[in-house]
């Protein structure tokens, strides 16, 4: 008997649906109504902290919502500094900041139990919402590169330091934002892909490995949205670097 054939390959095949999104149509566009949804929930959730924080934030005793915001600017503020300086983008801070927190409550809506198959997925396991999010970093960093270097600087750091590196800078910079989107897009993927797994075991015996997994699933959402914020930083540091530096 063939493996392909075997009862528990069909089980697998029908139960790890990874990848699959419920679909609507709106103009002629495909739209993925799960990612939309928990890309919502994680937007209003960020602004409505920030809001919160904002009508709360004293100098005096801060909240812990407080400290752990100005322990993560503090961070990035540092990280900035050391990379370009904080006067040459001070937008650099909000934006990977932003980033920073956005990503991760993404990454973490993933974790909130929503049936099988997820009704709530982290819409960071979605390529289309990490390919945003890196052409909405990528198409603002080299804009501010020619506004920073100049035009003529601008092209010339592709032909550097040889001339005959140029299809290789070109191409670099071509896939900077795939790299970026991938990067963050397959982390979370496997961690769907390990769910669905665990699924498959036997109920009684699902508790103890689903929450191990959850825990580290947690964990790695906080390290992909940090590496994400902090790629940002260096990819706009790069972008401005002038020759005088």
């Amino acid at each position: 008997m063939s493996l392909l054939s075997t009862a528990p390959s069909q089980v697998v095949a029908a139960t790890i649906d990874v990848g699959t999104h419920p679909e609507a149509k709106i103009f002629g566009l495909t739209i993925n109504t799960d990612t939309v949804l928990t890309t919502l929930i994680a937007g209003f959730i960020l602004v409505a902290l920030g809001l919160y924080m904002r009508a709360r934030a004293q100098t005096g005793v801060p909240s812990k919502l407080q400290l752990i915001f100005e322990t993560v600017v503090d961070a990035v503020n540092k990280q900035v500094n050391e990379s370009m300086g904080i006067k040459v983008a001070p937008f650099v801070v909000p934006l990977a900041v932003t980033l920073f927190g956005f990503i991760l409550l993404c990454n973490w809506i993933g974790l909130v139990p929503s049936g099988h198959p997820e009704k709530l997925p982290a819409p960071t396991a979605d390529i289309n919402l990490t390919l945003a999010l890196a052409f909405a970093v990528i198409v603002p960093l080299h804009i501010v590169s020619v506004r920073r270097r100049g035009l003529r600087a601008y092209v010339k750091h592709f032909f550097q330091p040889y001339p005959i590196m140029f299809p290789i800078n070109l191409i670099e910079e071509l896939v900077k934002p795939f790299t970026l989107a991938l990067r963050l897009f397959g982390n979370l993927i496997s961690g769907a892909i390990m769910v669905a797994l665990l699924a498959l075991l036997p109920a009684y015996a699902l508790w103890a490995p689903q929450g191990v997994w959850k825990l580290i699933d947690a964990a790695v959402g906080v390290i992909q949205a940090f590496i994400f914020a902090l790629l940002t930083i260096l990819y706009f540091a790069f972008a401005t670097t002038t020759e005088s530096h």
